[in-house]
This record gives structure tokens, sequence and C-alpha cells, in this order.
């Protein structure tokens, strides 16, 4: 049987670092840090974007770095890396727009943290916001992770704090690194041979993407699966919405597979026409960008960004998002994500999208005991998967089954 998850609070340094830990994931947060999750290590592997100008691999400042509340332009802004929460849209042009970041509460300001285990062996961490003037919100953040998982509940709450109702959607920024960029690493081969990126579940007849913010560039896009979008790596600082994301997306890169599960309302108005997920990509550029603050990326880092609907809040009241996390060691294309865990592709030369033939998909799921998630989410009716083990991840490395999807077995 699996033990319980352990928690650790460390105070010594110059920000409390809290560790959930369950022997195959090991999750660290500051709170202090503006709430966020610094690091997530699956089986060892890092799956989040840490800015090694700011932080040493003790997830502590360096040397002459001093981390606190901080506002002004986007040029001013300490970026951290990591998983944080803030409202949306995003804008400067009025209240009903975040103008941040930087922002000196909801993004670098201090929440509060306070650590809980329940008999089943999980534990919770929830993060408080302080009390902000500008959005009139306090955001909650509250992380549950159990024995067995590869992956962990994120419970999003943004309460009215103010006087007066209030419009915003709760708005969860994941930052990835990204790597060695779309080229490869010391001309080895192609991030994009090997299906690197992020997919996005759609659903409907489209258009599923919508241009938001072109830095030097808008992102590209393409079809994957008429049920899956997928963003390849590439250099580009710009961002792209997906208004018809089924509520799913997946990030693929050299650590493995990080994948987000959460619900959408197909009868709400979302942010930034109608996106429920985005995703924003950065590389490191010569020169500020001015029509964007200032901002002047230094690294490649990936954004996967899931959004609740447009939601007006009276006093007193809140509006929740919950997203599901989970990781695997597969570096392959993905197929669709289910409540037990995900199909993709195996990976390697010859396995990016549209290569002929596509490879028999593998299933990897997310905790103890699971053998089948189903069809991939959104895939046409068709032949259950079998039941042999597949040619990807190994069932005694992820603790999960993997299975061959041949379209000939029942």
């Amino acid at each position: 049987m699996t033990g319980a998850v352990t928690v650790e609070r460390d105070a010594s340094g110059a920000h409390e670092l809290v560790v959930l830990d369950n022997g195959l994931l090991r999750v660290t947060a500051a709170p202090a840090l503006g709430g966020r999750i610094l690091s997530v290590r699956h089986l060892g592997r890092e799956h989040l974007y840490r800015n090694p100008r700011l932080l040493g691999e003790d997830l502590q400042p360096l040397p002459g770095v001093v981390l606190g509340p901080v506002g002004g332009p986007m040029s001013a802004w300490h970026n951290v890396g990591g998983d944080k929460t803030w409202p949306a849209p995003q804008g400067w042009d009025g209240p009903g727009q975040w103008a941040g970041p930087p922002d000196p509460v909801l993004d670098s300001g201090a929440y509060a943290a306070e650590t809980s285990t329940a008999p089943d062996g999980s534990a919770t961490l929830t993060m408080t916001s302080g009390d902000d003037p500008r959005s009139g919100l306090r955001l909650v953040r509250r992380l549950t992770l159990e024995p067995g998982a590869s992956g962990y509940r994120l419970e999003l709450e943004a309460v009215n704090a103010s006087g007066v109702p209030r419009e915003w959607a709760l708005w969860n920024v994941t930052q990835i690194d990204g790597g060695d960029g779309p080229g490869g690493a010391d001309g080895g081969t192609p991030a994009d041979a090997h299906g690197h990126g992020v997919y996005v579940g759609v659903r409907g007849g489209g258009p599923h993407t919508v241009p938001l913010v072109a830095g030097d560039a808008n992102p590209a896009t393409a079809e994957h699966t008429p049920s899956v979008v997928r963003v390849p790596a590439q250099d580009v600082v710009g961002k792209v919405g997906f208004p018809t994301a089924s509520g799913w997306l997946a990030h693929v890169g050299a650590a493995g597979t990080l994948t987000q599960r959460f619900a959408v309302d197909e009868g709400a108005a979302y942010p930034d026409e109608g996106s429920r997920v985005e995703v924003w990509l950065e590389y490191p550029v010569e020169h500020p960008l001015e029509h964007l603050g200032g901002l002047r990326p230094v690294d490649r880092v990936v954004e996967c960004e899931a959004l609740g609907p447009l939601t007006v809040i009276a006093p007193g009241e809140s509006t929740a998002l919950t997203v599901e996390f989970g990781f695997g060691t597969t570096a392959g294309p993905v197929l669709g994500v289910t409540p037990q865990g995900y199909w993709s592709q195996p990976s390697g030369p010859g396995t990016a999208p549209g290569a002929d033939p596509a490879p028999p998909a593998v299933f990897t799921a997310l905790r103890e005991g699971t053998h089948d998630g189903g069809a991939p989410a959104g895939e046409p009716a068709g032949p259950r998967p079998g039941t042999a083990h597949g040619p990807g991840t190994p069932a005694s490395a992820d603790r999960a089954r993997t299975h061959d999807h041949h379209p000939d077995q029942e």
C-alpha cells in the first residue's frame, strides 16, 4: 500500500517553502511569492520553468536578489516562474481589466498558507492572498496531492472582497521551460520531429484559434486531429487563444508530458475573444518590446493557461475553477486526456504529427490500479483499445499501465 503524502515546511531561507511529496510527485510552493508553485518533479524530472537569474536550485533568491511586492510596467516584473493564478481579462484601459503583471498583491504579494492531511493519506496546501484594492479580489489556491498519484488537484477561488459587484474570470498560468528551442539541443533531432509543443482539445466546427498577442509575431498552430490543435515548439513572442477548447491541454517536452483538465461552460462568455485556453510563447530577444510595456524575454518559456468563464461576483461571493494536473514520462503527441490519464503516441524521429503510418496510441494512467482510460476525449466512436502492454513508458517507471491502441482490436 502506498504511504501517506508527506508535508514539509521549511522557513530557513528568505521565504518559506512548502513541499508535498508522495514518492512520485514532489510539489514545492512559495506562498510568499504570490502563492506560486515553484517546482513540480515527477520521478525526478522538473516540469516547471524557474528563472535562473532570480532563484537558485534551492528555490531561494540568488545573492543580491530581493523579491517582494512590486508594481509598475512589465519591464519591472520579477518573473520567477512557476504556476500562479491571475484574474482576467488583462489590460490597462480601466478597472475592469487586470493591469498586471507586475502586481503587488495577487502576483507578487505574500499569501497565507495552511496545510492539512486526510485519513486517506492525502495532503492539502491552501494559499490565500491579501485583498487586492484594484481588482477587489482575494484569491485562494488549494492544492491536494493523493498517495500513488502522478498528478494533483488545484482548486481555485476568486472572492469578491470589495463592497460592489465585480466581473472577472479565473486565469491559471503554468510556466514551463521551453528548452533549447525548435532546433533541438546541440544540433540534435529537432523538437518538432518528436512532436514537442502544446496540444489542446477542441470541439465543434471552429475557428478553433484566435490570435491574441503578437510580440514579434503570432504563434503558428496546426491541426493534429479533428479534435486536437497543436502549438509546435517555435521561436516567437506571442499568444494564441482557443475559444472552442473542450477542457484539456497537454505540454510535451524534454521532461515528458504535463496535462491539465478543467470544466468548460459552453453557454458562458470567456475573456480574450472567448478563449478558454491560451498559450503564450517567448524566447530570448535582443531588445525590449516597447508595445508590451518594455518586456524583454531572456529564456524560452511556454505558458499553458486555463481560464474560467467571466462571472459577475457579488460582494462576499466567489467564482471557482478546478484544474486537474497529470504528469508522465512519455514525450510524444497527445491525442486526448481523460479523468484516468492520457493517450499519446510514442516519441522519436518520424513520429511528428502527420507521420505515416501513425504509430499505435499508448495510455498512461495517473493513478495506481487504473488499467483503461477509455477512448481519447473527443475522438470518434470506434473500437476499444487493447489490453497488451504498449511500447511507451514502462508501467514500472510511471506506476502506470500502458496499452497499444490497435484499430482492429475490440
